[in-house]
């Protein structure tokens, strides 16, 4: 299995390649070559199998000869060995057709550990193989930061830097990434947003000589093994309901693009999708595009819905490789353009991104309510960003096909949101319930490229 740039000129990588580098050094970011099929009995067959079992199944084409079949499986049972749920991913019924798949039940409660707890697992292998030591850097905008350092904390071959925009993630996403107390961790906190953020990590994976001298690796959704473990879920849910004998389709809450163009792979090896929605909030730059209006950023509006406040969606760059007909020199040249603001799409790559998804925006106020209405007609109290994907998701479904929408985060982590639309403080699980007493470990540090690479070489472990 090779994985190939999505601006065509940086080297051929092995999955295993591909996950230690993150993005090519093309400033691409790495897919695969070719998108490995299931049959239609091969997807029938994971019905009833556990949720290791089927992550081991969906993934295992895409691995190659990384690692072997006993060290693949063994990853995957310790990743998921420590989650809340039995199911690890449980689907529950909201209305006629209408399906919540919870995706919080992992150690930082969101759905982020999918990904995060299987890579540290396959990083901690493979450096362990090779005698080598990485230093991780990443953007946050709640989420990934905190799931990331929950994964790495305490593994001796890596050091981990978070970058989260001060003052706009909730108190309780914070407090999960400066409260870790092993040394190879740390949380700065830029000041700017979360585009900054996700803007300085592209610059320092372009600085070669930084990037060399640290040992630079990216576990952001730009990294393809984060895409990779979403795409389990997608089947896992679907056959849960009856594919593939029937077509379903999934509502995303989403700013990074990441989870749903995992859904997007998904659909690729054969699994029967029949809408990808796509749902943010009000800073909708996703929704303008596939609404035909072009990708031009504009202001980062804070939300209480924080992990989608973004600008710019790293990952749409894999849709738009496959809509122009994986033709890397155009894609460079629409990441050139989006330096300056923004660039068209062209009409044929438009029509191949709206014949896969569609897309609805969620306003603050139609946030809140969605929150209020959903846990009077059900009981099921939503932290914001998942109340957008319901929201949207109801909007747009097809009532004689199942929609599946994403709950990408429990409640709690967005307590003031969720208490003001609902009523309701949601509480959190016992085994956190500590969180506000703990000691946090913080550096507060300026949107500047020169300050993070020197702080990372003076802070990371030798």
């Amino acid at each position: 299995m090779e994985y190939i740039s999505t601006r065509g000129t940086a080297p051929k990588l092995t999955f295993a390649e591909a996950m230690l580098t993150g993005l090519a050094r093309d400033g691409g970011l790495y897919v695969p070559a070719t998108i490995p099929q299931m049959s239609h009995a091969e997807i029938a067959a994971l019905a009833g199998q556990p949720y290791e079992e089927v992550a081991y199944r969906v993934m295992r084409p895409f691995i190659g000869d990384s690692f072997t079949d006993d060290a693949f499986r063994g990853a995957v049972e310790r990743a998921y060995a420590g989650f809340g749920h039995a199911a690890r991913a449980p689907l529950k019924q909201l209305n006629e057709n209408h399906f919540l798949l919870e995706l919080f039940h992992g150690p930082t409660l969101a759905f982020k550990d999918f990904a995060m707890q299987l890579i540290g697992q396959l990083f901690g292998d493979e450096l362990t193989r090779r005698g080598q030591r990485v230093t991780i850097v990443g953007a946050t905008s709640g989420d990934t930061g905190s799931a990331a350092i929950e994964a790495f904390r305490g593994i001796e071959a890596v050091d981990v830097f978070i970058l989260y925009p001060h003052g706009r993630v909730s108190e309780v996403q914070r407090r999960q990434m400066t409260t870790p107390s092993e040394d190879n961790v740390h949380a700065l906190a830029v000041d700017g947003d979360f585009d900054d953020c996700q803007a300085r990590l592209k610059d320092m994976f372009n600085d070669f000589a930084f990037r060399d001298a640290v040992g630079l690796a990216g576990v952001n959704s730009i990294n393809w093994a984060r895409v990779l473990a979403q795409v389990v879920y997608y089947f896992s849910s679907a056959v849960a309901l009856g594919a593939p004998h029937r077509k379903v389709s999934f509502a995303v809450p989403t700013g990074n693009f990441g989870d749903i163009f995992a859904g997007y792979i998904a659909r690729r090896m054969g699994l029967p999708i029949d809408r990808l929605v796509v749902a943010t909030n009000q800073n909708d730059i996703l929704h303008r595009c596939l609404s035909g209006h072009g990708y031009h950023k504009g202001e980062t509006i804070p939300s209480i819905s924080p992990s989608m406040d973004i600008q710019v969606s790293s990952n749409f760059e894999r849709a738009l490789f496959d809509a122009y007909g994986r033709d890397g020199g155009a894609v460079a040249q629409l990441m050139e353009e989006l330096k300056s603001g923004g660039f068209e799409v062209s009409q044929g790559a438009m029509q191949v991104l709206q014949d896969i998804y569609a897309s609805g925006r969620v306003s603050e106020d139609e946030t809140k309510t969605a929150i209020g209405h959903w846990l009077t007609a059900t009981g099921e109290l939503l932290c914001p960003h998942s109340a957008i994907g319901v929201r949207v998701g109801e909007a747009l479904r097809n009532p004689d096909i199942p929609m599946i929408t994403l709950a990408t985060a429990h409640p709690a982590k967005f307590p003031a949101a969720v208490e003001e639309a609902s009523g309701v403080h949601p509480p959190l699980p016992p085994r956190m319930a500590d969180l506000y007493d703990r000691p946090e470990r913080v550096t507060r540090i300026a949107n500047d490229l020169g300050a993070l690479e020197t702080h990372i070489r003076e802070h990371r472990l030798k």
